[in-house]
């Protein structure tokens, strides 16, 4: 593994006056003002206090509680995926290392080679082969120095083998990478990807950039695609979470100085971007279901579980919950732990039904706390 040191800075994501990865983005448009009134507008809790707290929806109210911590000492932690098993598999961004978590022990597996980290890139997202472990395979999103790329690699044994590339040129830059990866119960695997700093990407339809990405397990464009294409939707500018609710697919998405999005994804939607940005009426384009001003959100990785997209925020520094069902918000957003774990970045469901959630103060971007960055077990009660 020839993982170059990060030369590439979060000024730089300052310059772009952009939020991504949750740096204080430039301009007058991160104030908390309200949209107009025909705007949803999630509610800001503030700060939480200890016992469990409470989000009123139609399924009925649900509860959040830090039951554990599974993990610490966790070097900017990213993609994270379960094993069969019930072990867990989790990439350090900088490091390009890849460790197991089993029985609260945290051991390194291997490392992703070529890999070159920057302010926003390196070692990213990580799924488990659907079929495993008839096919032992892991797939690992990561730069690479010219372009970001999807690797499939042999995991058997507990240690990482045969690395190969089954799809490159996805745009890189410092910044707008994307890289969360998520197998559909369609046995494809999705890829959100950012424009790449570069804004044309996204409306591109002969560019990577700025895409959710539909593939098999060799890196080709996966039947029904539009246009036989690899991409499923366009106009993203920086996708970093993915979530399925059986068919449906979610996605949460960076916005620029305004609205950080999550959408409900569909074959061939446009959402949007460099035209617009959060809820607007533009023709062709199609409008988030929430979204929130960059300093509430900057949001990453997202999940699914009791009738709820489970958002974690970067900038925002709170773990939104929205109630939502066949693709459709069905009460206002909720914000739990505000301001108390710092950066939060990965939100998955485990095998027993409670979260995973990574926290992100170690990226060059928060402020590091005993133990970080750690892996922390939520429970979800009614």
């Amino acid at each position: 593994m020839k993982a170059r040191a990060a030369v590439m800075v979060a000024a730089l994501a300052f310059v772009a006056g952009c939020s991504d990865d949750g740096g204080e983005p430039s301009g007058s448009g991160t104030s908390a003002t309200s949209p107009s009134s025909t705007t949803p507008t999630p509610t800001s809790p503030g700060t939480t206090s200890a016992p469990p707290r409470t989000t009123p929806t139609a399924q009925g109210p649900v509860k959040l509680a830090v039951a554990s911590t599974v993990a610490t000492g966790i070097e900017v932690p990213w993609g994270l995926a379960f094993l069969p098993d019930q072990s867990a598999l989790v990439t350090e961004r900088d490091s390009a290392k890849v460790k197991r978590i089993a029985g609260g022990r945290v051991s390194e597996v291997g490392e992703v080679d070529d890999v070159d980290p920057s302010s926003e890139g390196g070692l990213l997202g990580l799924a488990v082969d659907p079929q495993y472990p008839s096919r032992p395979y892991v797939y690992a999103y990561y730069s690479a120095g010219g372009d970001n790329r999807i690797a499939r690699l042999t995991y058997r044994d507990n240690r990482l083998s045969d690395q190969q590339v089954i799809l490159d040129g996805i745009p890189e830059a410092s910044i707008h990478n994307g890289g969360r990866l998520r197998f559909g119960s369609d046995g494809f695997l999705y890829a959100g990807t950012g424009d790449g700093g570069d804004r044309p990407n996204s409306q591109n339809d002969g560019s990577l950039g700025g895409k959710i990405l539909r593939i098999t397990t060799d890196g080709k464009a996966a039947p029904g695609n539009p246009g036989g294409r690899l991409w499923f939707s366009k106009g993203h500018r920086n996708v970093q979470g993915l979530a399925f609710d059986g068919n449906q697919l979610y996605a949460a998405e960076f916005g620029q100085n305004t609205w950080d999005e999550l959408n409900t994804i569909t074959s061939g939607a446009n959402y949007g971007w460099p035209a617009a940005e959060g809820i607007e009426t533009v023709d062709g384009m199609t409008n988030p279901i929430a979204q929130w001003r960059t300093d509430e959100a900057s949001p990453s990785g997202i999940a699914f579980a009791q009738g709820h997209v489970f958002m974690a925020s970067l900038r925002g520094e709170r773990l939104w919950a929205i109630p939502v069902a066949g693709g459709k918000r069905t009460g206002e957003p909720q914000a739990f732990f505000t301001n108390e774990l710092g950066r939060l970045r990965t939100v998955e469901t485990a095998p027993d039904g409670s979260l995973w959630l990574t926290t992100s103060n170690t990226d060059g971007r928060g402020d590091t706390r005993d133990g970080d960055d750690r892996i922390l077990r939520i429970t979800i009660s009614r």
